[in-house]
């Protein structure tokens, strides 16, 4: 298999995680990597456009061809092949209580976090339309929502419950996207801190 990646991006870095938490390659299992440079556009060229026609990654290219794109389908399908450990659950109500939190990370806080680097950070002057106002009011979002996040933490050791679940990865990967833009656990969310600083010190953090 071929996994079409990028160092910086999150989504790519989410599959990069699941991988390294199922421990793929350490059985054998052989995905190599095509890096993609998104600042160089190679996401926008002819050449990738035929890898993924919305030119975004990742994309994971299996070996009869067939291309899988978005990372939460690309994890799905791993997770059905390799269902060892478990990151999707281990019964329905599990399964469903990780996809509704894995939802409310997607659009209550990645895709807020998106908008705040993409309208505020100086990367995106000169190529794409930029709206202060409107950066500034995704960033207040998502400071809203992981002080939620950091209420919830005081109950539970993850933020789908009592296991390290897909749900980590989104929510460990958004975290460190916002970075850039000043989007970082705050001195008094010790709940968040602890959370956070034990899913960094997990291996898979490094991939």
């Amino acid at each position: 298999m071929k996994l079409y990646d990028n160092v910086v991006a999150p989504s790519p870095r989410r599959v990069r995680m699941f991988i390294a938490e199922k421990g793929l390659e350490a059985h054998g299992v052989v995905i190599t990597r095509v890096p993609v440079d998104i600042a160089a556009n190679e996401t926008g060229s002819a050449a990738f456009r035929e890898v993924n026609p919305l030119g975004e990654v990742p994309v994971l290219e299996l070996d009869d061809g067939t291309r899988l794109r978005e990372s939460l389908a690309i994890c799905r399908y791993l997770e059905a092949l390799y269902p060892e450990p478990a990151l999707f659950g281990t019964t329905p109500l599990k399964r469903a209580r990780i996809e509704a939190v894995t939802l409310e990370l997607m659009f209550r806080i990645y895709l807020p976090t998106t908008h705040a680097f993409r309208h505020g950070h100086k990367f995106w002057q000169g190529r794409a339309t930029q709206v202060a106002e409107y950066g500034a009011l995704a960033r207040e979002q998502v400071l809203a929502e992981w002080r939620r996040l950091d209420t919830l933490l005081a109950d539970q050791e993850f933020v789908a419950g009592d296991a390290f679940s897909f749900a980590d990865i989104v929510a460990f990967t958004t975290l460190e996207f916002g970075k850039p833009s000043g989007i970082r656990v705050q001195p008094n969310q010790l709940s968040l801190g602890r959370w956070n600083a034990a899913v960094a010190a997990r291996p898979s953090a490094k991939a």
